[in-house]
């Protein structure tokens, strides 16, 4: 269906096109959307800085479903496999959610200031360690 409208500006007529096969909101049906998360902590786990179960079961403390912590029922799951925690998810669920826990967990552990958390695909973070130069300040002298 084509709907025309007068424009004010430069009496113009503009023409939107409106495609009939739109879906309707009641039409819609919800999907079973799983998605998957993976926070490597490879580096640090070697090191023996950071412990993945203590991080696994803090996220399971602190993940927020509907509001409320501990809520995490069936929807949300956190698993470890050796030095990855994966968080599975039925419902919507941000990535960016778990990096703002993961940079809260290396706050509380006074980690913040020697590991990041950087995404190394669009599924993964990865903790990462800073890289300081120490070439500049020899230069420097």
């Amino acid at each position: 269906a084509v709907v025309s409208t007068q424009s004010g500006h430069y009496g113009r007529d503009t023409n939107y096109i409106l495609s009939e096969k739109m879906p309707n909101a009641k039409s819609k049906k919800t999907k079973k959307v799983q998605k998957k998360f993976v926070l490597d902590c490879t580096h640090p786990a070697e090191d023996k800085i950071l412990d993945p179960s203590e991080f696994a079961t803090y996220l399971n403390e602190k993940i927020k479903v509907a509001g409320k912590t501990g809520n995490l029922g069936t929807n949300v799951i956190v698993q470890r496999e050796g030095h990855k925690v994966n968080v599975l998810s039925d419902i919507p669920f941000s990535k960016r959610y778990l990096k703002y826990l993961t940079k809260k967990y290396l706050k509380k552990h006074g980690l913040r200031d020697w590991l990041r958390v950087v995404a190394s695909n669009s599924s993964t973070y990865e903790l990462r360690y800073f890289q300081i130069n120490q070439d500049d300040e020899d230069a420097e002298d």
